[in-house]
């Protein structure tokens, strides 16, 4: 017996990747991830899994086109990657979404108190320059995840995590 190894839940146990985003495609919430310069590293690969996970619509991949997959762990296989090479490319693509920037910048919000809209577009930049100036410029708003310890920020994976999360809480469950 050819046992299916892959990493799915058991309902798309044996079926095509094909048959797999079709059945996901169908079933997506409104939520659309992008990522900004981000270096290549395993942090594309976690967000792009997470949001599967989350079953996000889209993500959206501003500047750089490559990066590491393996962290994805092939989900971006399932899910619908858009790639732009500038911000106003990406602007023009979610045309009609808020974007939403994450950051912990001067004047950013705070995450627990913030209501996201349903058509959003969470944005997230590199580990080591964050959001661009343009970028931010460009964000409806720029939401900041409260810390209580030492460190400056959480890695860019958990805090796509931790908002896409808190989006899901607000829209979904």
């Amino acid at each position: 017996m050819n046992e299916d190894t892959r990493n799915v839940v058991d309902e798309f146990r044996g079926m095509s990747v094909e048959d797999i985003k079709h059945v996901l495609d169908a079933r997506r919430n409104a939520l659309h991830i992008a990522v900004e310069n981000l270096e290549r590293d395993f942090n594309m690969g976690t967000i792009v899994r997470t949001a599967n996970a989350f079953n996000a619509e889209a993500v959206h991949v501003v500047g750089r086109k490559q990066w590491n997959k393996r962290g994805a762990m092939a989900t971006d296989l399932y899910m619908n990657v858009y790639y732009h090479r500038t911000i106003d490319e990406f602007l023009s693509a979610v045309n009609g979404r808020s974007v939403i920037g994450i950051d912990n910048i001067k004047g950013s919000v705070p995450l627990h108190g913030f209501h996201f809209p349903e058509q959003s577009v969470l944005v997230f930049g590199s580990e080591a320059n964050g959001l661009s100036q343009e970028m931010i410029d460009s964000c409806r708003s720029v939401v900041e995840i409260e810390q209580f310890g030492s460190t400056r920020s959480v890695n860019v994976g958990v805090a796509a995590g931790i908002a896409m999360y808190a989006w899901m809480q607000q829209h979904v469950l």
